[in-house]
């Protein structure tokens, strides 16, 4: 493994540990679980665009998840859908 491999598992395994230690149980299910089912998969850009959306407050991050705001500015439209696509299919829910 590459260091810059391993610098990227550290990264990864970092952005799945704050997805789901939020402080807003909400969020710690449903950002936990996207990152468990995505982060393993993301190359070094899609990691640091959640890694820029797990900067966002949580409670905008909820209110634009539940369409009561618009998308996070500053945050990637692409991560930002497949995000939403996530919760729309229900993903995030306990089996």
């Amino acid at each position: 493994m590459s260091q810059a491999d391993h610098d990227l598992d550290i990264r990864r395994k970092r952005a799945l540990f704050r997805a789901g230690h939020r402080g807003m149980k909400e969020l710690d299910l449903i950002l936990g679980r996207f990152a468990e089912h995505n982060a393993g998969a993301f190359d070094s850009s899609e990691l640091a665009a959640f890694e820029e959306l797990l900067e966002h407050q949580d409670q905008d991050i909820y209110d634009w998840l539940a369409g009561r705001k618009p998308q996070p500015p500053g945050t990637d439209t692409v991560l930002c859908d497949r995000l939403a696509a996530f919760c729309a299919r229900g993903a995030h829910r306990p089996a």
